[in-house]
């Protein structure tokens, strides 16, 4: 199994035993299954918005997990605030749920921004599809709040064909959305998800409505 170096300044698995125990334990999850790990956080990122493509299952979660774990990263992700009630609010938070409120008049990218604009550290998680079913379009929130946020897009993956999982481009949105996309699309092209007839295509619908 190959495992990435990732900067020890930048990276707490080497100096926070909690992250150290979780690196270990997202390692042996992908070998238990035969996967791999490919890429690593570039040095200094601190704040992201990560895109998890595709979503097909419900076995993504586990595999994020590992890997983002095995990366000596903390991931985050968006969750409605009935999620974090008793008696699994704290499961929820440990596993990096950040509770919104979706009744606020502030819409969910706007609580995501100000998220990231606070945190000192955020690598949040998003699967644009939206759901484990084939959609017409992907949801456009996550480069809205990476836009927003200006924070780069990391292009987080799990490829059930080949049995990899991990991190490949990372780019900071620009004010060309489809070209923008057009790399999004070059990116996860070949990438495939336990369910292919599943996956939702790589398009937002903004793009048919400029076009």
């Amino acid at each position: 199994m190959a495992l990435v170096s990732v900067d020890s300044e930048t990276n707490p698995a080497h100096h926070d035993p909690p992250m150290r125990i979780l690196r270990g334990i997202g390692v042996v999850f992908l070998w238990v299954f035969g996967w791999r790990l490919e890429g690593e956080i570039p040095p200094g990122l601190h704040k992201s918005v990560a895109i998890a493509a595709p979503h097909t299952t419900n076995w993504d979660l586990p595999f994020m997990l590992a890997v983002s774990w095995a990366l000596g990263v903390h991931p985050a992700w968006l969750g409605k605030r009935e999620l974090f009630r008793w008696p699994f609010g704290w499961l929820m938070r440990g596993l990096g749920g950040i509770p919104v409120d979706r009744d606020r008049r502030t819409n969910l990218v706007d609580q995501a921004i100000q998220r990231l604009a606070e945190a000192d550290r955020l690598f949040l998680v998003i699967p644009p599809s939206g759901t484990r079913s084939r959609a017409p379009y992907w949801r456009s929130g996550f480069y809205h709040i990476a836009r927003g946020a200006r924070v780069p897009i990391v292009c987080a993956f799990l490829d059930y064909h080949r049995k990899v999982g991990g991190v490949g481009l990372v780019f900071t949105p620009t004010a060309d959305l489809g070209a923008d996309m057009d790399r999004l699309r070059v990116f996860y092209r070949d990438i495939r998800g336990r369910y292919p007839s599943l996956e939702t295509p790589v398009r937002l619908s903004e793009e048919d409505a400029a076009a």
